[in-house]
């Protein structure tokens, strides 16, 4: 077996990352404080449209969670042509599957929103609100997947550069469109959209640059709507099990989402504002978890197991750390940020209580976040949602109705559930990879690298 060669550490893969998601967190907090100003019904549409659009967003997983891993697979085993051909099979396949999700928010919007139990007082302000994003959807497969693309190449700080310019293009907009700004009518929740959706184009002008620019790749016509079936296989080997993990996270979670909205609407505000808080504790752990990805992938390819396992353990023990320190910083300061989007007493008191649980939340969903990926990386991409959908259906959403309805226990009873559910997969999840469970598929990614670099 050869020496590893030089990698980028860690860090310098993951702090991109993590800048990026932040920005993302961000403009959904100016979002959800903004849609609050108006009234808390607004940031409970607001909250639930945004809900239904990144479930629907979870089908892009299907090419994204594939073409990342795929792509840093060939090139850790020295081949830059199969990894070409890959993003070029992900951009078609994305052309397919942003459009059928757009339609289907487009058109399904009122029996969707019905579905999550949208309250009387938000359905009438969600409704133009998801049908109106419902184009971006389009974009954002593109983007997801040349984004993708370029982090695989270790190139996370270009897609930084990208996510900036989307995120700047879409505050700039979106506070004059939902406000009103001069000859501009207020458009409220719709304005936001509109603003998302011109930042979306703008992104994939940027990344078309960029691929043309850093990586010599300029897609063709016929890349935009055609797969090879080769390169799509090797995608949804991956993607497949990889989504499905996330789709069924997402479902579950919808059904937590909507035991909140059967608790009124000042319930689902609530979990709305302690949500977007949440997804500020998570961030570290999820930017740890896609570098952990790129770094394992290229290790992977190159035949580095042991690289590999010693880099995850690092990780997570560094993910575990930080996810209980920032955790415990948002529950001191909760009162106080939880003002960023309400006044109303209730509410403040309710979310500061479920702010407290993320504590011991918080660390089970780092090992979620780090070790699935890494498996994913190493080839054992059906391990996770096999085992992983069992704890979802019954401890997230069954927990969530159990405690949240049943035992009357409200909000805390929901998180509680989510505690539980990261904890109970987080566990089994290093189980796998600390017994070396992952190993033989590893092994079997390096046989077929090797024998497609000899047939061709």
């Amino acid at each position: 077996m050869t020496p590893a060669p030089p990698r980028p550490r860690l860090f310098t893969l993951t702090w991109p990352l993590f800048v990026e998601f932040l920005l993302g967190i961000g403009v959904g907090i100016v979002g959800t404080a903004l849609a609050a100003r108006v009234s808390d019904a607004t940031g409970a549409a607001f909250a639930l449209s945004n809900q239904i659009f990144a479930t629907l967003f979870i089908v892009f997983r299907i090419v994204g969670a594939g073409v990342g891993v795929v792509i840093t697979q060939n090139l850790g085993g020295g081949q830059r042509e199969g990894a070409d051909r890959v993003a070029r099979a992900a951009l078609g396949a994305s052309t397919w599957m942003g459009g059928a999700t757009a339609l289907l928010a487009g058109f399904g919007a009122l029996p969707m929103l019905r579905l999550m139990s949208a309250p009387p007082e938000v359905l009438p302000l969600a409704v133009p609100f998801l049908t109106t994003l419902a184009p971006a959807l389009l974009f954002d497969a593109w983007n997801a997947s040349m984004a993708g693309v370029m982090r695989a190449h270790l190139r996370t700080r270009d897609t930084l550069a990208v996510i900036i310019a989307m995120h700047a293009c879409h505050l700039g907009l979106a506070i004059p469109l939902m406000t009103g700004a001069g000859p501009l009518p207020a458009l409220g929740l719709p304005g936001y959209a509109l603003a998302l959706g011109a930042s979306r184009v703008i992104g994939v002008g940027l990344h078309l640059w960029l691929w043309r620019l850093r990586l010599g790749l300029v897609p063709h016509w016929p890349d935009w709507w055609r797969a090879s079936r080769r390169e799509l296989g090797a995608i949804l080997h991956i993607g497949v099990p990889g989504a499905a993990e996330n789709i069924a996270y997402r479902l579950a979670f919808m059904v937590s989402v909507s035991v909140a909205a059967h608790l009124g609407a000042q319930a689902l505000a609530t979990q709305a504002y302690a949500s977007q808080l949440m997804y500020g504790v998570l961030l570290f752990g999820l930017a740890t978890g896609l570098g952990v990805e790129i770094l394992v992938g290229h290790q992977i390819g190159a035949g580095h197991w042991h690289e590999a396992h010693k880099l995850v353990r690092r990780a997570l023990a560094r993910g575990l750390l930080v996810s209980v320190s920032v955790a415990t910083v948002v529950a001191l300061t909760a009162p106080w940020l939880l003002r960023l989007f309400t006044q109303d007493p209730q509410i403040l008191a309710a979310g500061q209580v479920v702010l407290w649980i993320t504590i011991v939340l918080e660390p089970g969903r780092t090992f979620n976040l780090v070790v699935i990926n890494a498996l994913r990386a190493a080839g054992d991409a059906r391990y996770p949602v096999a085992v992983g959908s069992i704890s979802m259906l019954i401890v997230l959403a069954g927990g969530s109705w159990l405690l949240g309805i049943h035992f009357g226990w409200g909000l805390p009873g929901l998180w509680i559930a989510y505690a539980a559910d990261e904890w109970i997969r987080g566990l089994l999840m290093w189980r796998r990879w600390a017994t070396l469970g992952w190993l033989p598929h590893a092994r079997a990614v390096r046989r077929r690298l090797r024998a497609a670099k000899s047939g061709g």
